[in-house]
């Protein structure tokens, strides 16, 4: 059995690590091949699959090593490597790095040092920066915390982004030297703060990452009560996103007060599985970059950012925002039951893993056992992070179509709301609650509730889909007009403008001119091709339709999308492919899509209320450089 390159992107610098103290005789054994010396950690052990009787399945349950990882089995996967010979091993540094965290993880970091040192042997250009990255945590595990800070300084320029002064300003952090940190993180934040003006803008990335360092310079200054320095640091945020001025008072109010705030102090352990999810990140955002820039698909499994956190879990298993992380990468490619392994296997049970669990186990179709997780977690919930709990809780009735539960839930989030931001959030769900179950009329009044509390650009879409619902097009229209003059570059804007006009209106050329353009500008947006491609459905072109749908469809595999499967029966109808059509609405029905949805899409399967193929129209010309889309036309 032989692994795929675990982290292509990570070929640093090599050579010998100098100063490490031999390992034991079970890690050099290992190294040989010799596995039945190799002892996992208790933390790897943890993350064990078991049998019905409690068993571990072990290496031999998996044909091949990223099926352990979808299956969140970190103790298999690691006896994997174990079992390659050296000479295979070799062929990564990242299969000796997840063996040495797991020797450190047991408590063995003098045979972790070893294995870098085996590794490094031989290469002859100096050491490995990212063996150095971990040999400096391994060090500060001895409590040797002067030499861990020295060894981390001289090694992070040559980490990828900013994870290298995030690790060092970690590790100063856990280490007591509060002031050192707290220079690092005002050196990392830009004189200048500017926000992403759409979900496209390339500043989101820029941004991202300034978030995350002003995120936890505030975070230390709270922890240290400094509370109005932590206040300070965090207002450069809202003041450069002021439309999002609820939330971040929110926010600066739970500075204030502590409220929703884990905030614990790092530990050497804790700062370091922190630091590995860092360049895990840093290392999977180059690679999706890389891709991108190379015209190829992205995948949905990333085997070597699950690889990569699940070696940090194994430092610190307590850390619930890495296993999230885990988590979210797990479902994002289907893998269920690898999700709700992943959090039940977590040592102590929380509120927001067992709502992981649940939402696995509803999309695994195990509904009894997704309720019982359910009903966990709201046991599990603490009162100033309860209202989280209630959201996911919510969602999850909606998931099993239980509308009294839901709207019991509604009820209980908009009584649990207490600022401007909760209570936007509140109203703002009800009113998706009520629309799901058909209550269209209501759902429009919370809308328009929620808005008062927060009016965002996100407040007014979400605002604009309900009045659509309701029938209330005008003033949508309105909303919508004023929302594209604000962000006329925004495909998101665009992609709701036009399919707003195809499906609510006659007004099917214009909407084919601003999905074109949103298209143009987000050609890997499989929602924007769905919507572009049911606008060519509207002017009679099945063909094209069904080629830019099917695209989408392909694009979010393994997921499925109601709206899109539910599009793609009628052009398969209309086609004359009954079969596909029927068993593209079968899937429509098994994607959660709203109750009014879900009777329509049962009578076409019956055969019954499908609209008459649509008459072929020509298709609206638009040039690249056309400036014709614009308030007049709208």
């Amino acid at each position: 059995m032989r692994l795929k390159p675990a982290l292509i992107a990570l070929v640093f610098a090599t050579g010998t690590l100098a100063g490490a103290p031999a390992a034991v005789a079970e890690t050099k054994a290992a190294m040989r091949g010799e596995t039945q010396a190799f002892k996992l950690s208790k933390p790897a052990l943890g993350l064990a699959v078991k049998d019905a009787k409690g068993k571990a399945v072990g290496a031999a349950a998996y044909k091949e090593p990223d099926d352990a990882l979808r299956a969140g089995d970190m103790a298999a996967y690691l006896q994997i490597l174990a079992d390659l010979p050296a000479e295979e091993r070799s062929g990564s540094p990242m299969y000796t790095a997840y063996l040495a965290l797991d020797r450190a993880a047991a408590g063995d970091t003098a045979g972790a040092r070893q294995l870098l040192i085996d590794a490094d042997k031989g290469r002859g250009e100096g050491e490995s920066s990212f063996f150095i990255f971990i040999d400096a945590w391994l060090l500060a595990l001895e409590g040797k915390g002067k030499e861990a800070v020295d060894r981390q300084r001289t090694v992070s320029s040559d980490m990828p982004g900013l994870t290298g002064d995030l690790a060092l300003a970690a590790l100063l952090e856990a280490l007591g030297r509060n002031d050192e940190a707290l220079a690092v993180y005002a050196a990392m934040t830009p004189a200048q703060i500017k926000a992403p003006e759409h979900d496209f803008d390339p500043q989101l990335i820029v941004y991202a990452h300034v978030q995350q360092v002003i995120y936890r310079h505030a975070l230390l200054l709270q922890r240290l009560g400094k509370v109005e320095q932590a206040k300070t640091v965090y207002q450069r945020l809202a003041d450069a996103q002021q439309e999002e001025s609820a939330f971040y008072a929110a926010a600066l109010e739970s500075l204030e007060t502590g409220k929703g705030l884990d905030n614990k102090a790092l530990t050497v352990r804790s700062a370091f599985a922190r630091s590995l999810s860092d360049v895990s990140s840093a290392l999977q955002e180059q690679r999706i970059l890389r891709t991108m820039m190379m015209g190829e698909e992205v995948e949905n499994f990333d085997p070597q950012k699950v690889a990569f956190d699940l070696a940090a879990l194994l430092i610190d298993p307590d850390d619930e925002d890495v296993r999230a992380g885990i988590i979210a990468d797990l479902y994002r490619d289907a893998q269920y039951a690898g999700v709700a392994h992943v959090a039940r296997a977590a040592p102590t049970a929380t509120s927001g893993l067992q709502l992981s669990a649940a939402q696995a186990l509803v999309k695994a179709g195990k509904s009894e056992q997704a309720r019982e997780a359910i009903n966990a977690a709201l046991k599990l919930v603490k009162k100033d992070s309860e209202l989280g709990t209630y959201y996911g809780a919510l969602q999850l009735y909606t998931l099993l179509e239980d509308e009294k539960g839901a709207l019991k839930m509604v009820k209980t989030i908009i009584d649990a709301s207490e600022n401007q931001a909760e209570k936007a959030t509140a109203y703002g769900l009800a009113a998706e609650t009520h629309a799901q179950f058909g209550s269209v009329d209501k759902a429009a009044d919370y809308a328009i509730e929620a808005r008062k509390f927060d009016d965002t650009h996100e407040r007014r879409m979400a605002l604009v889909d309900i009045l659509g619902k309701a029938g209330k097009t005008e003033p949508a229209i309105d909303i919508l007009r004023s929302e594209l003059i604000l962000r006329p570059n925004d495909p998101y804007t665009l992609n709701t403008f036009g399919y707003f006009l195809i499906t609510r209106t006659d007004r099917i050329e214009e909407g084919y001119k601003l999905l074109f353009k949103a298209r143009g500008m987000a050609e890997r947006d499989p929602y924007i091709a769905d919507s572009l491609g049911w606008a060519y459905f509207q002017l009679g072109d099945l063909d094209s339709a069904k080629r830019l749908i099917e695209e989408s469809r392909r694009e979010i595999l393994p997921h499925r999308n109601w709206e899109i499967e539910s599009h793609l029966g009628e052009i398969y109808w209309h086609l004359g492919e009954k079969d596909k059509a029927r068993e593209a609405w079968k899937l429509a029905i098994e994607n959660n899509p709203p109750l009014a949805d879900k009777h329509r899409i049962e009578k076409h399967l019956a055969g019954e209320g499908i609209a008459p193929k649509p008459q072929m129209r020509p298709i609206p010309k638009v040039t690249i450089d056309e400036e014709d889309v614009n308030e007049q036309d709208i």
